[in-house]
């Protein structure tokens, strides 16, 4: 990723940096945006990307500033702590303890070096399923936002399935239309997230919802339903279609949802969709 470079604009620092030793010993950087009593854990990357691989992100319709416009649209309403996760566990795989129990830990270990008691917490596709786990796991947090991924009826059995054809197909030559072996993931990468999906495939989310107390908001695109090529198995990763179907359960057991119309997984992640709904979210912590 030679191609890759980082640029902080002068007016777009973090107020504070500091760092989380992670359950395998690695150390994650942090960076803290605002000095509000109210924290935010945030597992996005705060610094642009620029280059090359900017234009192939946008190419599949990502957007390379995502993470910095998320922490800039709410960091006047509380103190944003953001930590490249996602970004970090690909540098330094975990491929035997990415497990439900170690995200938990390494995310209150994030909280603590920020000095955080209390937090929200928001994540998109996995990482908002892991903020389900995170949510069982812990009773310092305050307020949970989920996107694109149901927290009833999830696909954990075909998310299994998927990363598991990953990590057999893993470094062999790219397709086009291979999402994951198009990243050029390794073997370690992609071992990670069938560990975690293995750890997840007894876990029932519809008896989970009466352990969640924080508050709870979800939010999908009424597009986002993915099916895979005859490569993949043929595999169809329903998103959407569980928080539509279900949408008066959820709301009886606490969630507030929202159904953003027409918008695929792409789409309902960019930051125009998300950070209205984080400041609603928000605003009267």
């Amino acid at each position: 990723m030679n191609a890759q470079k980082n640029v902080q604009q002068p007016d777009q620092k973090p107020t504070s940096t500091t760092q989380a030793r992670l359950h395998d010993g690695s150390i994650i950087p942090i960076e803290i945006y605002g000095d509000g009593p109210q924290a935010l854990l945030l597992p996005v990357n705060p610094t642009p990307i620029e280059g090359v691989a900017a234009e192939t992100m946008r190419q599949y319709g990502a957007d390379p500033a995502l993470g910095q416009t998320l922490i800039h649209g709410v960091r006047d309403l509380v103190r944003v702590i953001a930590f490249d996760y996602e970004g970090f566990i690909r540098q330094h795989p975990k491929p035997e303890t990415l497990t439900p129990e170690n995200v938990a830990a390494d995310f209150l270990s994030v909280a603590d070096a920020a000095k955080a008691n209390h937090f929200a917490y928001y994540g998109y596709s996995w990482l908002g399923m892991v903020g389900i786990q995170f949510a069982l796991r812990t009773n310092r947090l305050s307020t949970l936002v989920i996107g694109g991924y149901p927290p009833i009826d999830g696909p954990y059995q075909e998310m299994l399935a998927v990363t598991t054809i990953a990590y057999e197909m893993a470094e062999s030559t790219p397709s086009p239309d291979d999402e994951w072996s198009t990243a050029g993931l390794s073997k370690a990468e992609t071992k990670q997230y069938v560990t975690l999906y293995k750890a997840l495939q007894g876990f029932d989310d519809e008896a989970a919802q009466t352990e969640l107390t924080c508050n709870r908001i979800c939010f999908v695109g009424s597009a986002d339903e993915i099916d895979y090529t005859e490569h993949w198995g043929n595999i169809h990763v329903g998103l959407a279609n569980p928080m539509i179907e279900r949408r008066q359960a959820l709301e009886e057991w606490g969630w507030q949802v929202h159904i953003l119309d027409g918008l695929d997984h792409m789409q309902a992640m960019q930051a125009k969709h998300v950070v209205p709904i984080l400041r609603s979210a928000l605003a009267d912590l």
